[in-house]
């Protein structure tokens, strides 16, 4: 009989030397052995096979030492190190994570990362957060330069700013500098506020967005904010529209936060396989912390290098640089994340390669095929759900078609037809029945990629609907069984029902 115990405590380690040494606290997994003993003149320190007979419990650290207590003949229980790399029995978490992270100290290791890494976070965590790290840097390089710019333009001719000053607010006499440092003050007030009703836009009416694409939304908030970016850096080159400029660039990269902030929260959740959400969240802002601080550092040295300073174009010049190196390192660090959940996207992936070769890619494939730029419309074959019956049937609701699709689509929770009218693209257009479920979204994309290979524009349209329903029945199931065995999540699929409109069948036509 054998048992296994994973448990934190102060433990001591040993070096090669057989040196005691007072260690942190980390974790260890303890192996028992009932095994009992056999008898044997040979010392068991010379003898790893029959040691190995003896071994009555294992301590294996999380630096991948470990320690073995060894009972021998006269019933003594001695202790051997073992170095790395000697045993293995699946203790080590993710290979990339030991190798990568080898060489820190555990002190630093247990600052940046969460507890329990890498078994409490995704296999993905590092990964990522090792591209995130210069792509926040190069983040803040470009704040520093935009900032530079913003303030260049609030101090640009104050006595142009004081006199609209004064307009606006209707006061007669101010001494020249109050009134130019409170017009200053004033401006760069009101372009946060101005900025703000963008993120409030955004909460409010896209807030049902993120969970299903989080990776795309991401990235499109470093493409916004980088537009923003550009109208404040414009307010040098025109400082007496400092206010209309920098209130529509703050606007802008308010519209970026409010895609960014709910986006990252779902990646951050993604990583915390062990109900661990704070941790993760704190450890990032770890990483970003030491992100701002290396990326404003080298922004200020950029500055302080005089033909920087002295010339706007060398200054656009480096923050487009930064900017473009950014969207790429934003880029790579969202294409290596790994969902196992299911949304339009994956699902297009799963299901075409299923019905065209009856296998499924992994998780890993599939996220790396997933194209994270692209809009959900451009995708071909091109899905249009929550349609009307009117616009499903072509502006001319007819009885018997009616009657027909009914018959066809009896035990479906939606209608699917093919647009006629479309010679060029294949087109679909799904309405969906009260009770619909996201299972019902992912069944009709499997019937629409079948159509779509073995559509044939000479045939009789209501035989070939009712051949790929045909078809969904006998296949379907082991589409779903498929998906479990390579570890996607069926359970909580991210496709959504249209809410907009559904139809419920009242009596008999």
């Amino acid at each position: 009989m054998s048992c296994s115990l994973r448990s934190t405590s102060p433990t001591f380690a040993f070096d090669s030397s057989r040196n005691l040494r007072k260690s942190k606290v980390r974790q260890i997994q303890v192996l028992c052995s009932s095994t009992p003993s056999e008898p044997s003149n040979r010392n068991p320190q010379n003898s790893r096979g029959q040691a190995q007979q003896n071994v009555i419990l294992v301590e294996r650290y999380r630096d991948g030492t470990s320690k073995r207590y060894i009972l021998d003949n006269d019933l003594h229980v001695r202790t051997f190190l073992e170095e790395k790399g000697i045993e293995t029995n699946g203790f080590h978490g993710s290979q990339f994570s030991n190798v990568a992270l080898s060489w820190l100290p555990d002190v630093i290791r247990d600052f940046i990362l969460p507890a329990g890494f890498p078994g409490s976070v995704s296999d993905d965590y590092l990964e990522y957060m090792l591209l995130q790290f210069p792509t926040n840097v190069t983040g803040w390089i470009c704040h520093a330069l935009v900032t530079s710019s913003l303030l260049k333009a609030c101090q640009s001719n104050p006595g142009h700013i004081r006199f609209h000053f004064v307009q606006a607010v209707g006061v007669g006499s101010f001494s020249g500098t109050t009134a130019a440092a409170s017009a200053a003050a004033i401006r760069w007030v009101s372009k946060d506020g101005i900025g703000a009703v963008g993120r409030l836009f955004i909460g409010g009416r896209f807030g049902n967005l993120f969970d299903d694409d989080p990776k795309q939304w991401r990235m499109y908030a470093d493409f916004i904010g980088s537009a923003g970016s550009i109208f404040d850096l414009t307010t040098q080159l025109y400082p007496a529209y400092f206010l209309p400029l920098a209130s529509l660039g703050n606007l802008t990269k308010a519209v970026a936060r409010g895609l960014k902030d709910p986006s990252f929260r779902v990646i951050q959740n993604h990583f915390a396989i062990s109900g661990n959400l704070g941790e993760v969240a704190a450890k990032e802002e770890v990483w970003e912390v030491a992100a701002q601080l290396l990326g404003l550092s080298v922004g200020i040295l950029i500055l302080d290098a005089p033909v920087v300073s002295a010339s706007y174009l060398l200054l656009g010049s480096t923050w487009m640089t930064m900017r473009l190196l950014h969207l790429w390192l934003r880029y790579q660090s969202l294409s290596v994340l790994q969902f196992n959940s299911i949304n339009l996207k994956r699902a297009r992936i799963l299901v075409k390669s299923h019905v065209l070769h009856a296998t499924i890619p992994g998780c890993v494939d599939c996220n790396r095929m997933e194209n994270i730029l692209l809009w959900q419309r451009f995708l071909k074959p091109r899905i249009v759900f929550g349609v009307s019956l009117e616009e499903m049937l072509g502006g001319q609701i007819s009885v018997s078609m009616v009657k027909i699709l009914l018959k066809l689509y009896a035990k479906e929770k939606y209608i699917l037809v093919v647009n006629k009218q479309q010679k060029v693209d294949f087109d679909v257009f799904v309405s969906f029945k009260v009770g619909a479920t996201s299972l019902s979204v992912l069944r009709s994309v499997w019937q629409t990629y079948w159509l779509h290979q073995n559509w044939d524009g000479n045939a009789d349209f209501c035989d070939q609907l009712e051949q790929s329903l045909g078809e969904l029945e006998g296949r379907f199931q082991n589409f779903m069984e498929q998906l479990e065995e390579a570890g996607w999540n069926t359970h909580q699929l991210s496709l959504k029902v249209p809410k907009a409109q559904s139809f419920e069948e009242i009596g008999v036509v």
